[in-house]
């Protein structure tokens, strides 16, 4: 690193909050910088890296399409991994049951289990889901990717509950075809346990010429991915690098050696495995986030770096001001 570059302590208590409104900067097509004054969009490309934002981080906040936009252009968000539930709400998908209220359990005892009817109404959903999907035309995913896209927004991921085991070829193909009807290159789920369901997904991602991204947690090693990767040149990884870190590994060495096979990572900040693990303020940890953020500027890799806001958000903030407190540090990281 630099001198030019803050510590990352340092980031959290200088400058302020890049928001919508302000004079912006963006690349043109030749890659010069243009800057634009008063657009009133969001810009979160900087110095070549796309900072984006995995609607998952906005869970503690009301969640519709169009409240998930406003948040965006509140927190200076212009490009998004986008959760299934609200793109779906917003396509007419039928309505989940409401989820019981179930105290917590006890110190040592089973957690309470749902009762019978709930179990039965999910089944329905789940049946009816299934059907709708299947189904459904995309009009509406379109118009919501240019509702977003007209405000300065992109969808890069989209993440729906229809690529697991038990989701029908029918339903992992709708996947695919809702995700390019929102814009986006790559699907995004948790990482199967089976390599059956990962070269089920790569065969149904080659034909939709789209990519799916598996993501993970504590269990990533540095070759987690690489049977996949073999099986289909559509698998990819939906690295997270702060998980990465809290396993007792170094995400630089990951990313140096299999960038061509990361569709997006998840960015966090979290203590490495010695130090405890936790999800910390970005600064305050053990994540590598500005020497992450330079290198793929610097060898110009083409993922976005996805904020996944998971900290304890503080007393008087809310999520969007934390993730429009991730967006500013990465800025400053960048040098932009």
């Amino acid at each position: 690193m630099t001198n030019n570059y803050l510590s990352r302590r340092k980031f959290l208590g200088t400058g302020t909050l890049a928001v919508a409104g302000m004079a912006v900067a963006s690349k043109s097509t030749f890659g010069a910088p243009v800057y634009i004054k008063n657009l009133g969009k969001p810009n979160s490309l900087f110095n070549g890296v796309q900072i984006g934002c995995i609607t998952y981080s906005f869970r503690s906040m009301p969640s519709s399409a169009e409240q998930l936009l406003q948040y965006c252009l509140d927190a200076n968000v212009s490009a998004i991994e986008l959760m299934g539930e609200a793109p779906e709400a917003f396509a007419g998908a039928p309505v989940a049951p409401p989820r019981p209220q179930m105290a917590a359990p006890a110190p040592g005892q089973p957690r309470p289990q749902p009762s019978p009817e709930y179990v039965a109404a999910q089944a329905e959903y789940a049946k009816k889901l299934a059907e709708w999907r299947a189904s459904v035309p995309m009009t509406r995913f379109e118009q919501l990717r240019k509702m977003y896209n007209d405000a300065g927004v992109t969808v890069y991921g989209f993440k729906p509950s229809a690529l697991g085991v038990n989701n029908s070829d029918a339903e992992i193909d709708y996947a695919m075809r809702a995700g390019k009807a929102l814009g986006a290159n790559q699907v995004t789920v948790e990482f199967p346990t089976s390599s059956v369901q990962t070269k089920r997904l790569g065969d149904i991602a080659y034909r939709n010429n789209m990519r799916v991204g598996y993501h993970g947690h504590l269990q990533q090693t540095f070759d987690m991915w690489d049977a996949s990767f073999i099986q289909s040149a559509n698998n990819a990884a939906n690295f997270d690098m702060g998980h990465y870190v809290a396993a007792g590994f170094d995400p630089i060495e990951f990313i140096n050696a299999r960038a061509s096979h990361i569709s997006s990572m998840h960015t966090k900040d979290r203590k490495n495995k010695a130090n405890g693990g936790q999800n910390v303020v970005w600064g305050q940890g053990d994540t590598p986030i500005i020497e992450v953020l330079n290198l793929i500027s610097k060898n110009k890799y083409h993922f976005p770096a996805t904020i996944e806001l998971e900290y304890e958000i503080p007393a008087g903030s809310d999520a969007v001001k934390e993730v429009a407190k991730c967006v500013e540090y990465a800025r400053k990281a960048l040098g932009a």
